[in-house]
């Protein structure tokens, strides 16, 4: 492709593979160059009391218009996030600090494919090469964040986390790191005078003493 340059990238985003969705389910579509924190603030708004106030009140400064103004709508108890390519990790991100948030979320997620059409033209035009069109198919990711139980015998269902016992587990490995560790300084503290160091029994040299003749 050396001799062609990309002209146009047409993308047919993937349907959105969950059915019976209320009609005020708000859907955030991650892009690669969405701001995480701008993304979880109007998620936040639509699911959370506290965020809603917060975003009122301005404390934080959002942006204005398009689908990021939620203020006087309704509380939802549901939320969509959806991504392609490069995003689908952001996507993750946010479902993930979405449920540390707000406790108690059911989780459903699907992996489909959306269509990328890009039309590559030949970078000289007497060289007699033809228009190329190149259809690639990216993944995408639909992750559903429910308030509302779902139906736990799909495929991606994710029941709430307990992260308290998640939290004292990993508590307890690094406690148990922190003993070995421990110990392990222990040892060197203990063998530390044998090295090249100055040390006690490292013998003094000898003082210089006048020799025969001076004074």
């Amino acid at each position: 492709m050396e001799n062609y340059s990309r002209a146009q990238v047409l993308e047919q985003p993937s349907v959105c593979p969950f059915t019976n969705l209320s009609a005020d389910t708000p859907e955030v579509r991650v892009k690669d160059g969405s701001k995480i924190r701008n993304l979880l603030r109007f998620a936040l708004s639509r699911m959370e009391a506290d965020a809603r106030r917060a975003e009122e009140e301005g404390e934080e400064e959002g942006s204005r218009g398009g689908p990021e103004e939620a203020a006087g709508r309704p509380l939802c108890r549901q939320i969509v996030f959806s991504a392609s390519g490069k995003a689908v990790s952001k996507a993750i991100t946010c479902a993930e600090i979405m449920k540390r948030r707000l406790k108690n979320l059911h989780q459903l997620t699907k992996l489909t494919y959306s269509k990328v059409l890009e039309v590559w033209e030949p970078l000289e035009a007497a060289a007699g090469l033809d228009s190329l069109t190149v259809n690639r198919n990216l993944p995408a990711i639909w992750i559903l964040l429910s308030k509302e139980q779902l139906d736990s015998a799909q495929p991606g269902y994710q029941a709430p986390g307990r992260y308290d016992a998640l939290w004292a587990q990993a508590a307890g490995k690094e406690e148990g790191g922190g003993a070995t560790g421990q110990r392990a300084g222990q040892r060197r503290k203990r063998g530390g005078g044998g090295g090249r160091g100055k040390g006690s029994g490292r013998p003094v040299g000898r003082s210089r003493e006048p020799g025969k003749g001076q004074t």
